[in-house]
């Protein structure tokens, strides 16, 4: 009981820190005059009212969080923040349901990209860049951004950055000390963010829309303010910049950190996952422009490879952006995106999926299992970037891709059993865990998750947030181990 209050309290602050973030549209709301100040007002204040209601009663409680307190505050975390992002939904849009207004709060903090809103084009400026903006906040994670600031008010921020942060990251400090590394990975999140708003703007968007679209696009989150998405702008220009910065958030940040930091490009080609990743992405590209050109999607083979790079590379990475309806493509291709989504993201990244090191790690090791099928004796260290991967970091990535699939498998059959079509079920299931956003069928890129029933949409909320948190983190606290003193 005790350790659940310890958490109350920490969140009771999280929720008073999240309050600042109603700022910004409170102001694009006065620059737009959308008559939706007042919504967000009344969103700010009551979240304030909360957390420091929380706060208040549980200060008794305040203590240093330890591993466990920090799962706890992860999972209550990013459950408790989407319900709070509803308020300026259900104040501005009466119609929405709050089943469908957390899954899209949660769609936007987890940067699955989902939506169950129709006339985005007609929402107010002010909602449209909350929606953004939940997108960018999920990016890096509002936890990260958080130790930077929570070890002021007497909470520990290792324990929360070491449950929340993926895959290798959470072994690979940059700075000796959390805080300023939750900070540096923020300034380069923060510096390409910029540089992405310019570079769409230049390629001919407005300003609000090249800060809601590099938003999207740096937390690979692939929110809209249009219907059609990318498609609206019909513009190779800004498909070019958007493929460069989607490519950029896809790769590990502290790569990114360490190229500032030392001015040298070498660094990227060191990193051995992030090269996999563009040379994956690259190659399918081009074969799959290749295979629509040759199956007569397109007439003009660079018009098939300007659709297929586009698209690719967008759910590859698990943004979500779309620019045509890639389900009506002949099946293997929008599988096979489907497919990259799974694998193509990298750890430190804001993608989702099981992250391209993990899926090295695998192949490698099924590599080893044949040579040690053929050479019993043999001593043959698994590596992967001329490091020696322990065997402790493969059996828990065996563990981690097994419960993915299990988690897949359950769900899909779980939506097939509530009357879902399985290209439908299936695609949605995949979509929601990678963070992906459209899926096939029902949930491709030319409609949304609108068509679902409140069962079936939040059994993907439920995907998007195990995926979000990679499984474990949200598994472990069910366990009965988790709860044992």
């Amino acid at each position: 009981m005790n350790r659940a209050l310890t958490v109350i309290h920490a969140l009771g602050l999280m929720l008073v820190l999240f309050s600042a973030t109603y700022i910004l549209p409170m102001v694009t709301s006065l620059i737009y005059a959308d008559k939706t100040l007042i919504d967000f007002v009344w969103a700010m204040v009551m979240t304030l009212a909360t957390g420091m209601v929380m706060w208040m009663l549980t200060r008794r409680y305040k203590s240093e969080l330890s591993i466990r307190h920090g799962y706890l505050l992860v999972v209550f975390m990013w459950t408790a923040i989407p319900a709070a992002a509803t308020l300026p939904l259900l104040l501005v849009l009466p119609n929405l349901s709050f089943t469908d207004a957390y899954f899209e709060t949660m769609s936007g903090l987890t940067t699955t990209g989902a939506t169950v809103l129709v006339g985005l084009d007609a929402l107010p400026p002010a909602i449209n860049l909350w929606r953004h903006e939940l997108n960018w906040l999920g990016g890096m994670g509002i936890i990260v951004l958080a130790v930077a600031v929570l070890p002021l008010l007497g909470i520990g921020g290792r324990q929360l950055y070491k449950a929340e942060t993926p895959g290798p990251m959470k072994d690979s400090m940059l700075t000796p000390r959390i805080t300023e590394t939750a900070r540096n990975l923020w300034l380069v999140y923060f510096g390409i963010s910029v540089a992405c708003i310019v570079s769409l703007k230049l390629a001919g968007m407005g300003w609000f829309d090249a800060v809601c679209h590099a938003f999207a696009t740096m937390a690979l989150g692939g929110f809209s303010t249009h219907d059609a998405s990318i498609g609206y702008f019909n513009s190779v220009a800004i498909e070019l910049v958007l493929i460069v910065f989607m490519l950029l958030a896809a790769m590990n940040f502290a790569t990114h950190f360490m190229v500032l930091r030392q001015k040298t490009l070498r660094l990227y080609l060191m990193d051995k996952e992030g090269m996999a990743t563009i040379l994956l992405v690259l190659a399918s590209c081009l074969g799959i422009g290749l295979y629509l050109w040759l199956q007569g999607t397109y007439d003009s083979f660079w018009t098939a490879l300007r659709h297929a790079s586009f698209n690719l590379v967008s759910l590859a990475t698990d943004c979500g952006f779309a620019s045509v309806d890639y389900s009506k493509w002949p099946i293997f291709a929008p599988l096979w995106m489907l497919f990259l989504s799974c694998i193509v993201a990298s750890s430190g990244s804001t993608g989702g999926g099981i992250k391209m090191v993990r899926t090295m790690i695998l192949f490698k090791q099924a590599g080893r299992e044949f040579t040690k099928l053929l050479h019993p004796s043999v001593i043959n260290p698994l590596k992967v970037g001329g490091m020696v991967i322990p065997n402790n970091i493969v059996f828990t990535v065996l563990g981690f891709i097994f419960l993915y699939f299990m988690s897949v498998v359950t769900l899909t059959f779980t939506l097939l059993i509530s009357g879902m079509d399985f290209v439908s079920g299936f695609s949605a299931i995949i979509a929601c865990i990678n963070n992906a956003g459209p899926g096939l069928g029902q949930v491709g890129p030319a409609g949304n998750y609108q068509v679902l029933t409140d069962f079936q949409t939040w059994v993907c909320t439920v995907a998007m947030l195990i995926g979000r948190l990679e499984i474990v983190t949200v598994l472990i606290i069910f366990t009965r181990g988790f709860w044992k003193r």
